[in-house]
This record gives C-alpha cells, structure tokens and sequence, in this order.
C-alpha cells in the first residue's frame, strides 16, 4: 500500500450465512481527502465501515488503516480512528460534558486532557451551553454533534462517518456538513457512507459506488456525471401506465440510454432547450399527457439511477445484504 493512503483494502469478502455483504471490494482512501462511499441499503457500505474499524472481521481479503493490519494489529487501528455510525452512540443520562469524558475514559487519555478538549469540542460544536444538561433532552442535530465531538476527542487523524446526518433536518445537515468540511480543512481523513447524492456531491473528493457488495463506479462526482452525458431531459407523465409508451415515443430525441423511475422518463439529449418543443410534439401525438417536463444537467443520482437501476433512497432497510452464495439478490 501506498504511503499516502489512510485506507487500503484488497478483496474484501464478508459473509454472513448464505449471503455475501461484500464480494471482492477493494478501497483506497488517500490521506487528508473525503471519499464518499455510495450505495443502496443493503450494498456493503455500513458492513465495509465496520471491518475498517476492527467491529467485524473478513471473511476474506485485507484491509489497513493509518498503515495497521485491521485484523492484526487492531488496537493500533482504533487509536488512529474516530467513528460515528448511523444512530447517535450518546449516553442520554449523561450530560454533554460527562459523555465527551466517558468517551476519554475509554481512550485511556489523561484526565486534565480531556476536560481541556472537552471544552474545546463543546464550544467548537456550538454545546457548551447546553453541556451540563443531560442528553436526552438535546435535539436530534444536537445529538449528532455531540456523538461526533465524542468521535474527536483523541484527535484521530481519519474519521469513519457512516450516514452521519440521516433523520436530520436540512438545517442540522448543513450545520453537519460545515463541521466536516472543517475537520478537513485540518487536515483530517474522512470516509463517508451516504445515500444523500447532494452531500457527497458538496463534500466528496471521491466517490465509490458499491453495489451488491462490489465497486461498480469510481471518481470524481464530475467525472462520474460525465459517464451520464450533456443535458437531459425529464418527462414525468400523467399515466404512469403511459411510461413505457413515452420512452419508446422519445426514443429518437434521446442521444444515449433512457430511464424509468416510477412515472419519469430521463435520457440524455443535444441541442439544448429547443429538444424541449421535440418532446411535447412527439408525445402529443400519441395523447401521452405530460405532468412535468424539465430540461437540466446531470447529477449524482443520474449516475446512481444509470448504474444500478434505483435511485440511492429506494431500498428497504439496512441489512447485511447482497448477493447470497447462489447469486440470488437479498431484501
């Protein structure tokens, strides 16, 4: 591996039972970079989270951290790491304050130390005034905060975030997403598992798509936007029993492959706002009513749509799922 990666996985394989979370996934994360990983539930994301922080083992495969053999050399991996998971790890009897010092009790790092970054974290994270007040009456952002001031309390130079901000409103996501870029602005490594595709898009350097437990995509959110083409087009129709008829009807406007999600129909198109007059004509002539029409550039879940069928946020929840020995897909 490479000196500058703070993240080096080869192979990863981790079954559970009949089925197969992750199938062969190989990961690089270079030093002081934000790479998102991207994917469904059920995709491998949290899974690859938790082999990287030493809470499960592979199957197969080998993965380092901050130069540590995560199987190996374990204890060495969870003094490089910071971790904050899906749900906010906060004791809610304890205040806000005692939580930050319980996670510094657990760090085994000197108690004069702690009360000094305690305060810093608590002020930095906008909770110092409400850092004598038990946690369980702080708001669901305030929790967030406060689970990932506890993730920084040893100072790790690589933090795993694992859908940090979901159940957040848009007003605490943002604030989420300040303090990120932030951390690595200092210059702290971050690997952030989302299905938000705006927010890997705002903090992302680099982006791996997984699915069923393997890479299927990676770069840029640029370069992976320009696997999509130009502009596209979007016709929602007011049947949805219409949407196969519109896509064939619009075939000849399309430059390259047309999807269908639910009632929409999108594909890529030259020409610019004049293809728009082209669409309403066609489909007027066939009497398919359109509800929605819109012309715009590509974006993440363009790309996510044309590589796996499904936007990011359509898959049930959360399990190790995938692909099952025998090939069949999990729910």
């Amino acid at each position: 591996m490479a000196k500058e990666d703070a993240v080096h996985a080869e192979g990863l394989v981790k079954e559970f039972g009949d089925v197969k979370a992750l199938d062969g996934l190989d990961l690089v994360v270079p030093r002081g970079k934000v790479v998102g990983l991207l994917g469904p539930n059920g995709s491998g994301k949290t899974t690859t989270v938790r082999i990287l922080a030493t809470l499960l083992k592979p199957t197969k495969g080998v993965a380092y951290v901050n130069g540590f053999n995560v199987e190996k050399q374990s204890d060495q991996v969870r003094h490089s790491i910071g971790l904050t998971g899906q749900y906010a790890a906060v004791d809610e009897f304890l205040t806000g304050r005692e939580n930050l010092r319980m996670f510094g009790d657990l760090y085994h790092l000197a108690p004069t130390y702690v009360k000094d970054r305690s305060e810093e974290l608590l002020e930095w994270f906008d909770l110092s005034e409400a850092a004598d007040r038990p946690a369980k009456t702080y708001s669901g952002g305030m929790r967030r905060r406060l689970d990932l001031a506890s993730s920084l309390i040893a100072k790790p130079s690589i933090l795993f975030l694992d859908e940090p901000t979901t159940g957040l409103d848009p007003r605490s996501r943002l604030g989420l997403w300040g303090v990120i870029e932030s951390l690595v602005a200092e210059g702290t490594t971050v690997l952030l598992t989302t299905q938000y595709l705006e927010e890997a898009d705002k903090l992302a350097d680099d982006i791996i798509v997984i699915d069923h437990g393997r890479v299927i995509a990676h770069g840029s959110a640029e370069a992976l936007k320009d696997q999509i083409g130009g502009d596209r087009i979007e016709v929602r129709v007011a049947d949805i029993d219409r949407v196969r008829d519109a896509q064939v009807v619009l075939g000849p406007v399309f430059g390259g492959e047309s999807l269908i999600n639910e009632s929409l129909v999108s594909g890529p198109v030259s020409g610019g706002s004049t293809v728009l007059v082209d669409v309403v004509r066609l489909l007027d002539s066939q009497n398919i009513a359109i509800a929605d029409l819109a012309l715009r550039r590509p974006t993440l879940d363009d790309v996510f749509l044309s590589l796996t069928g499904h936007s990011a946020e359509d898959e049930a929840i959360d399990k190790p799922a995938g692909r099952s020995k025998k090939g069949r897909k999990q729910s």
